[in-house]
């Protein structure tokens, strides 16, 4: 099991692999696997047989996940990919930019 600060719709950067640069939103978050599943990141092609569901078939381009080691949190204020904080404010433990501080959550 991987720890991870990611969560659902985070903004993030992919810092390795065919699609590095590139940005997205986070759709899901594997625990257990140690991946992430990025929106428009690491899409591949699916054949698909028809079906009474879908008569004709065909190719699809679908999204795979991607190793939570390959992304980083994209930071609005310091408009690159950074690490994330936990600071506790008011008893409460929040995410923060381990570059600017800014607080995330």
């Amino acid at each position: 099991m991987v720890r991870t600060r990611l969560r659902k719709n985070d903004e993030v950067m992919i810092i390795a692999g065919s699609d590095k640069g590139k940005r997205g939103k986070v759709l899901l978050v594997d625990t257990v696997k140690g991946r992430v599943l990025v929106e428009g990141v690491n899409k591949k092609t699916k054949h698909v047989r028809a079906t009474q569901d879908n008569p004709k078939g065909g190719i699809l381009k679908i999204e795979k996940p991607v190793a939570v080691s390959n992304v980083l949190f994209f930071c609005d204020k310091c408009k690159k990919g950074v690490r994330l904080g936990v600071q506790s404010k008011d008893e409460k433990k929040i995410r923060v930019c381990r570059k600017c501080g800014k607080s995330l959550d």
